[in-house]
């Protein structure tokens, strides 16, 4: 595989409720001198698809029943409490925490819900910048989890339009000639993880190109590929 690039979209403006996010992004990376190539993988944060699409709602941060009560609105049901932190599996199937309502890098006294649908989301947003840029790209809507394996947060796909979420190489064999069994390759999270790198959590980056990606990645998919079955769940 050739090597892969990473490099943010800079000077995208502040959205707002009913922007188009594909305009923003095609004028910024145009005004950068990086346009749009075909199979780029543009990584777009989940707090700007949520603004656009008006998913910031009024709460006071100060207010524990408040915050409690929105938490298990967005929650198809609770898994875990500890203090103030709630575990819980949105009705996307995800399992986070705090139903992924996130106070940073919104105005105070607001919260950024998860969008309503990530997949549809990505959808629009590569819909778009392949009408306006000509570019048939792929899009991730990433957004930042902890893991119940590991220590510290990494950013996840959860919207995944155009690129495989996973990559199964079950039946292929490894470099000993044995046939792998079980392996399925977290594609979308890798590339969210490694755009996370890029944009950092306080530069205000809000999008990244990753350019190199293999073409056989290329394909229909969606984010609930990376959603593991209740029934194969030792956690649930």
């Amino acid at each position: 595989m050739a090597a892969l690039r990473l490099f943010p979209i800079e000077g995208v403006p502040e959205v707002e409720p009913g922007d188009v996010l594909a305009e923003m992004l095609v004028a910024a990376a145009m005004e950068q001198g990086t346009p749009f190539e075909p199979q780029d993988c543009v990584v777009v944060t989940q707090k700007i698809v949520s603004k656009a699409e008006g998913r910031v709602v009024p709460l006071d941060a100060g207010d524990p029943e408040a915050r409690r009560a929105m938490i298990e609105a967005e929650s198809a049901r609770v898994l875990r409490r500890r203090d103030e932190l709630v575990i819980s599996e949105t009705r996307h199937g995800f399992v986070c925490a705090n139903a992924g309502i996130d106070l940073s890098n919104v105005d105070d006294g607001y919260a950024a819900l998860l969008p309503i649908d990530p997949d549809r989301s990505a959808r629009v947003v590569r819909d778009g910048i392949r009408a306006l840029a000509g570019a048939d790209v792929a899009v991730i809507v990433s957004d930042t989890f902890g893991r119940a394996w590991r220590v510290g947060l990494t950013d996840v796909a959860i919207g995944v339009a155009g690129l495989a979420a996973v990559v199964d190489l079950r039946g292929q064999f490894d470099t000993r000639g044995r046939e792998l069994q079980v392996t399925e390759i977290a594609l979308a999270d890798e590339i969210a993880g490694a755009a996370e790198l890029v944009k950092g959590k306080a530069s205000n980056v809000p999008a990244v190109v990753v350019r190199g990606l293999d073409p056989a990645w290329f394909r229909e998919a969606s984010a609930r590929e990376l959603v593991r079955p209740p029934a194969e769940d030792l956690f649930r």
